[in-house]
C-alpha cells in the first residue's frame, strides 16, 4: 500500500489561482460534484483520479472542498499539535441510531433472550474481538481454532495463540474496570497483558519505548514508511495528558462514541510502546464506550469488522496524517465498522428469537430440561459427532463447573447424551438414539 499523496496547502492553491478557483462557485455541475465529494469525504489522493466534471482542475476543486470543511471543523487540541474533525450527517445518523433507535430496539431484542444466551453471547463477542485484533496484527490462526483454543482452555501452543489468549483475558479485563479512571498505569498494564510471552524482549511488556528506532511501515516493503512516532522522550508526559483527556468530560461536548475513537487514533499516534499498539488502541475504545455507559459494545466486536477491511482501516490512519490531522477520515471509518458490528448483533437477535421460539418447542417435547439445558442439547444437535468436555461448556455458557457438569449428566441420565470416560475426565457426546435434527 502505497503512502496517499498530501495535498498542497489551501492558502497556496488560492494564491495562485484566487480567480479560477473562486469561478468554480458558478458552475452547478462542478458544485454538485464537490457536494458528492465532500458527502462521502474523499481524501486529495482519491480526488485527483476521480473524473472531475468540465476537465477542471483537481486542485481548484480540492481547494472548495477544504473551504467548505473549513467551516465546521471542530478543533481539538493535544500537547501542542492541532487536530480537526466534522460531524457530516450520515455520522449524526449513526450516532443517534446508537443513542436512540438501536439501543431500544436491541435492548427489546435482548429480552427475549434468556440471561444465559446473553451471557454466552458476550463471551463468543470478547473472543470474537480478541481473536480479530490479534489477527489484525499478524496471527496465524484460524477463528475454528482460536476459538476452541478459548473454549477448551487449552495451553497455546505457538506465539499466534498466546497473542489470541492474551487478547480475551485483556478483554474479560476491561469489562471489570469501567468505573476505575484511565492512568498511565492501567494502560502499561493492558500492553504488558496483551504482549504476554510474544515478544523479542521481554522488557518491552509492560515498559513505554526507550529508543526512536520504530517507524510505522508497509510490513512488505520495510523501507516505505508510513508514519514516524513522537521522540520517546516525550511518550511519558503525552501519555499522561491522554489520561487527563479520557477521564475529563468538562469543557467543550465530544460525543462519547466520537471521543473513543479518538482516543483510538491518539494510541496510534504516540506509539508509546514498542508492540501491541493497535491492539492497546483498540482495548483503550471499548474501555472508553464501556464506561460512557454504551452496554451495547458488550454484544459488537469492532475488530472483526476492520479485519474485514484491514486497507481501509490503515488508510483513515493515512488519510488523517496526510490532510492536515483531519480525523474525520478515521471516525467514518470507525463509525462504518460499528454500524456493521449493530447489524450483526441484530442478525444474532433474529436468530436467537427464532431459537428460543424452538426450544420453548422442545422444552414441551422433551420433559424435565430447562432453557439452558436446552440450549446445551441443541449445541449437541448440532455437531452430532462432536466431543464436548465439562470445561467446554462451562466456558461457553459461563457457568460454574458443577452447573455444566449437572447439566451433562442430566441430560445423559435422561438419555439425550452419551458419557464417555478417558482417563480421569468424561467427554460426552449426543446418544445414537433417535432424536430429530435440529
Amino acid at each position: 500500500m502505497k503512502v496517499p499523496e498530501k495535498p498542497k496547502e489551501l492558502q497556496d492553491i488560492i494564491r495562485k489561482n484566487s480567480s479560477k478557483v473562486f469561478k468554480l462557485l458558478d458552475d452547478k455541475s462542478v458544485m454538485d460534484f464537490i457536494v458528492k465529494c465532500n458527502r462521502e469525504y474523499i481524501h486529495w489522493d482519491k480526488l485527483r483520479y476521480e473524473n472531475i466534471p468540465n476537465e477542471k482542475n483537481p486542485e481548484h476543486i480540492w481547494a472548495i472542498m477544504k473551504i467548505f470543511r473549513s467551516q465546521q471543523y471542530k478543533p481539538l487540541k493535544f500537547n501542542g499539535w492541532s487536530f480537526k474533525y466534522l460531524l457530516l450527517d450520515d455520522a449524526l445518523k449513526k450516532l443517534h441510531l446508537m443513542d436512540k433507535g438501536a439501543a431500544g430496539h436491541l435492548e427489546t431484542g435482548l429480552e427475549s433472550v434468556n440471561t444465559g444466551g446473553k451471557s454466552r453471547y458476550i463471551i463468543s463477542t470478547l473472543m470474537e474481538e480478541a481473536i480479530a485484533s490479534s489477527q489484525l496484527e499478524g496471527a496465524a490462526t484460524t477463528r475454528k481454532i482460536a476459538k476452541e483454543i478459548l473454549r477448551l482452555s487449552k495451553r497455546p501452543r505457538n506465539y499466534s495463540e498466546q497473542m489470541i489468549i492474551n487478547g480475551y483475558e485483556t478483554m474479560q479485563k476491561i469489562i471489570k474496570m469501567t468505573d476505575e479512571p484511565l492512568t498511565p498505569e492501567i494502560i502499561i498494564e493492558l500492553q504488558k497483558n496483551i504482549t504476554k510471552n510474544t515478544l523479542k524482549d521481554a522488557y518491552d511488556e509492560g515498559h513505554f519505548r526507550n529508543t526512536n528506532e520504530i517507524v510505522v511501515a508497509d510490513p512488505l516493503k520495510y523501507e516505505r514508511i508510513y508514519y514516524t512516532p513522537p521522540d520517546y522522550k516525550i511518550i511519558k508526559d503525552l501519555i499522561e495528558e491522554f489520561c487527563e483527556f479520557a477521564n475529563n468530560d468538562d469543557g467543550d461536548f465530544i460525543h462519547p462514541v466520537i471521543k473513543g475513537i479518538i482516543l483510538h487514533f491518539l494510541i496510534g499516534y504516540i506509539h508509546p510502546f514498542s508492540d501491541g499498539n493497535g491492539r492497546t488502541a483498540r482495548t483503550i475504545f471499548y474501555w472508553y464506550v464501556l464506561s460512557r455507559g454504551y452496554w451495547l459494545f458488550e454484544y459488537m466486536s469492532v475488530s472483526r469488522i476492520i479485519l474485514r477491511s484491514k486497507t481501509k482501516y490503515s488508510l483513515a490512519y493515512l488519510y488523517t496524517e496526510t490532510d492536515e490531522n483531519d480525523l474525520t477520515y478515521f471516525i467514518n471509518y470507525n463509525l462504518n465498522a460499528i454500524e456493521e458490528a449493530l447489524h450483526d448483533m441484530e442478525t444474532y437477535i433474529d436468530k436467537r428469537q427464532k431459537e428460543y421460539s424452538e426450544a420453548l418447542v422442545l422444552i414441551r417435547d422433551i420433559k424435565d430440561i430447562n432453557l439452558r439445558q436446552t440450549g446445551l442439547l441443541k449445541e449437541f444437535m448440532k455437531n452430532p459427532e462432536k466431543i464436548f468436555v465439562i470445561n467446554e461448556i462451562m466456558t461457553t455458557y459461563n457457568v460454574a463447573y458443577d452447573t455444566a457438569r449437572n447439566d451433562l449428566l442430566h441430560l445423559t441420565e435422561l438419555g439425550h447424551l452419551e458419557k464417555i470416560k478417558m482417563k480421569n475426565k468424561y467427554l460426552f457426546k449426543l446418544s445414537k438414539k433417535n432424536i430429530r435434527p435440529w
